[in-house]
C-alpha cells in the first residue's frame, strides 16, 4: 500500500524515549502525521530522553532560531566510577570509594558556574574533516580537539544519596553533560560518569508541554494535528514588525526596505495583512529579508511579475 504524505506546517514538542535515536524518533513522528517534510532541532543521544522539538513543513525554515538557545537538563551521576565513554555505555576504567559530603558536592558544583572551557569528548557527533569523532574512536584513533567556551547559568543539586547525585544544568549550546559529569567527578577526587540524562527545556520550550510517542499513537489524526503549535511558537520573544502588502512583496523579491521601525537591530518577526510572513533582519533603518514563507515568495513573484515597484 502506497503511503500518502501531506503538506503540514507547525511545531510538535516530542518527549523522546530512551534508546531511540533522534532521527528514528523523527521518522516515527513523520509517519504518524503523514508529513511530507519534517526535521528536528538539536540531537539527543539514544541514552538521553526528553524534549525534542519536531518541525513540519515551513517550520523547518525557522528551526535555526533554537540553535543558539540555552538548554536545561536533568542529569544523574554515579560517583566513584569512570568509564571509557563518560556514560553508562562505556567500560569501567577506574573505581574509587566515593564518600563525599553534601557540602563538598555543593561547593564543587558552584565552581562550575559561569564561563569555562570544555574539551569535547571523542564519543560525540562533533565532526572532524567531515566525519563524527565517534567514528575515529571506533577505529582506535584519537583526534586532537580544541577547548570550547561554554557558559553554565545554573547548576543545582536536586538529590544526593550514597554514590549518586541528581543535578539540574542550564547551559549554553555546545555543552557536553557527559564531560561535565567527568569533570565534577575529577574535582571531587573520586571520578564520575553519567548514568541518566533528560533534556527538560530549550529556551522557552518545556518538556511539560511535550507529547510521548505512546500518546500520539493513541490519538486520532485530528487530535494529533491539534498538538501542533504555529510557526511563531519558535520565536515568542522576537520583536514584531507590521508591514503592508507592498512592503511584503518587495521583501519577497529580495529587496531591502528603508523604514523607521523603532526597533533594535537584529531579527524581527514580520507580520503581513494575513499574519506571520517570515523573519527579517533589521540594521539601522534598513530591513532585509532573512527567511520568508514559501507561499509569500511565490505569490509575490506571481502578482508582481513584470512590475517595477522600485528599490529603496
Amino acid at each position: 500500500m502506497t503511503r500518502t504524505y501531506r503538506t503540514i506546517d507547525g511545531v510538535l514538542l516530542l518527549d523522546k524515549p530512551l534508546e531511540l535515536s533522534s532521527n528514528t524518533a523523527l521518522q516515527k513522528v513523520r509517519r504518524l502525521f503523514h508529513a511530507e517534510k519534517a526535521g528536528h532541532t538539536g540531537t539527543l543521544d539514544p541514552l538521553a530522553t526528553g524534549l525534542l522539538p519536531i518541525c513540519f513543513g515551513e517550520a523547518t525554515k525557522f528551526s535555526n532560531v533554537l540553535l543558539d538557545a540555552d538548554k536545561t537538563y536533568r542529569a544523574m551521576l554515579r560517583l566513584g566510577q569512570t568509564t571509557t565513554t563518560g556514560d553508562a555505555e562505556g567500560e569501567v576504567t577506574g573505581e574509587c570509594l566515593a564518600e563525599p559530603q553534601r557540602t563538598e558536592v555543593e561547593a564543587v558544583l558552584a565552581k562550575f558556574l559561569g564561563e569555562t572551557r570544555q574539551l569535547p569528548p571523542m564519543y560525540s557527533a562533533l565532526k572532524h574533516k567531515g566525519k563524527p569523532l565517534y567514528e575515529y574512536i571506533r577505529s582506535g584513533e584519537t583526534v586532537e580537539r580544541e577547548l570550547r567556551n561554554i557558559l553554565i547559568h545554573e547548576l543545582v543539586l536536586n538529590r544526593f544519596a550514597s554514590n549518586e547525585i541528581d543535578i539540574t544544568v542550564r547551559c549554553t549550546k555546545g555543552t557536553y553533560i557527559r564531560t561535565l559529569a567527568e569533570d565534577i567527578g575529577a574535582a571531587l577526587g573520586c571520578g564520575a560518569h553519567l548514568i541518566g540524562l533528560c533534556r527538560t527545556a530549550i529556551a522557552h520550550l518545556n518538556l511539560h508541554d511535550a507529547y510521548s510517542l505512546q500518546q500520539l499513537e493513541s490519538m486520532t489524526a485530528a487530535e494529533r494535528d491539534d498538538c501542533l503549535r504555529p510557526l511563531e511558537y519558535l520565536m515568542p520573544d522576537m520583536p514584531k514588525l507590521q508591514l503592508d502588502d507592498t512592503q511584503v512583496k518587495r521583501l519577497a523579491q529580495g529587496q531591502r526596505l528603508a523604514l523607521d521601525a523603532g526597533l533594535p537591530d537584529g531579527k524581527v518577526n514580520l507580520q503581513g495583512s494575513q499574519g506571520f510572513v517570515g523573519v527579517g533582519l533589521l540594521q539601522g533603518r534598513r530591513l532585509a529579508p532573512y527567511r520568508l514563507l514559501s507561499h509569500v515568495a511565490k505569490q509575490a513573484a506571481k502578482t508582481c511579475s513584470g512590475q517595477n515597484i522600485g528599490l529603496e
